[in-house]
């Protein structure tokens, strides 16, 4: 075993040993970047210097400047070049630089010919327009399918903001709906059903004679109760009453009370329909997964407001061990991220568990 790990350490060392000689090796070619800078400045002064202590006359040293600037150049021009990330760019720069330090070379060269000679023909007119030319041709080409790339990543961008969009519409329209549902069920159906239930009991107490028409009323009676209890819980399973009537920090007071959780609410505004109604079952289903599994002594629940996002943390003191990706926790995944949020869930053996969500506010 320390042999293989010794073994698997070698590339490690081998970097760390190669990676001193690598920087050493780029401070020794910029230093000789630099004596061959001053070398040539030095060789351009004494050539200057000769032709002066021989007299004046026509200035030889001019070639032999040119010849001496063309390596200044190239370096120049590569050095900017390669300033770009590697890629088309930093091609297009490259074919760009050749292209300008041969520019430079023609027009000094005729700027000599036609100082020193005379020549008035700008010859390198031809030799300028056919590499202005293919410099832009070859740009074109190689940044044709940047520009492709570009536009899809905007189009993309666009059509995911325009889902992003509409999904949030349908998660609040559905939101609202169910709240719409839960009155009409509490203030319709209910309300019928309980009416009923009166009007059977004072039904019962004029039947007081007849025993088989009471049985029949009470038993009447008994499913009219259940059918209201099935109600309820159907109501308060699509909206809590409490969470409809004041608010998420009250239903969540009221939730951890029944399940005998901490509560800490640092939460001062209101908040969508939808982000509540998310919030309220993350921590209904979270404290029921408690209960069930934890076998714990104590739990917490915690609402943090963080400007754009909403944080909510439930933890206790249980076994820990959770699986994440268990079915309930993956049900209340896919109901946050229906909103764009998080929700990670930490859950050593032995140590408890904290289930964190994050919800984007705005």
């Amino acid at each position: 075993m320390r042999e293989q790990a010794s073994l698997r350490s070698l590339p490690d060392l081998r970097q760390r040993r190669w990676m001193p000689t690598l920087a050493a090796g780029l401070s020794i070619l910029e230093y000789v970047r630099s004596i061959v800078r001053r070398l040539t400045a030095l060789v351009a002064v004494l050539l200057s210097a000769i032709w002066a202590m021989q007299g004046g006359g026509t200035f030889w040293p001019a070639w032999a400047w040119l010849g001496l600037a063309i390596p200044v150049l190239v370096d120049f021009a590569a050095g900017r070049a390669l300033r770009y990330p590697p890629g088309e760019s930093r091609r297009v720069a490259c074919v760009w630089a050749i292209i300008g330090v041969t520019s430079v070379i023609l027009v000094s060269t005729w700027t000599l010919t036609h100082l020193l000679s005379g020549a008035r023909d700008f010859w390198p007119k031809w030799a300028l327009l056919g590499l202005l030319t293919s410099g832009s041709a070859y740009s074109l080409i190689a940044l044709q399918d940047r520009v492709l790339v570009a536009h899809g990543r905007r189009a993309l961008r666009a059509r995911i903001d325009l889902l992003t969009r509409t999904r949030r519409q349908a998660v609040d329209a559905q939101a609202a709906e169910l709240r719409r549902i839960e009155r009409d069920l509490h203030d319709g159906a209910q309300a019928r059903l309980v009416a009923l239930t009166l009007s059977l009991g004072r039904a019962q107490m004029r039947v007081s004679d007849r025993p088989d028409v009471r049985r029949l009323i009470n038993d009447a009676q008994r499913e009219v109760q259940l059918a209201i209890a099935e109600l309820r819980d159907l109501a308060r399973g699509i909206v809590p009453p409490l969470l409809a009537d004041r608010g998420l920090v009250a239903a969540v007071d009221s939730l951890a009370a029944r399940y005998g959780a901490g509560v800490q609410a640092d939460l001062q505004r209101g908040l969508a329909i939808a982000l509540e109604s998310a919030v309220y079952f993350v921590i209904a289903e979270a404290l029921t997964n408690t209960v069930k599994h934890a076998q714990a002594k104590s739990s917490w629940v915690s609402l943090t407001d963080e400007g754009r996002f909403l944080r909510v943390l439930v933890s206790d003191d249980g076994c820990g061990g959770a699986d994440p990706q268990g079915s309930g926790l993956a049900g209340l995944r896919a109901r946050v991220e229906a909103l764009d949020g998080t929700l990670t869930v930490d859950s050593p053996a032995g140590r408890g568990t904290v289930v964190t969500v994050r919800l984007p506010c705005e």
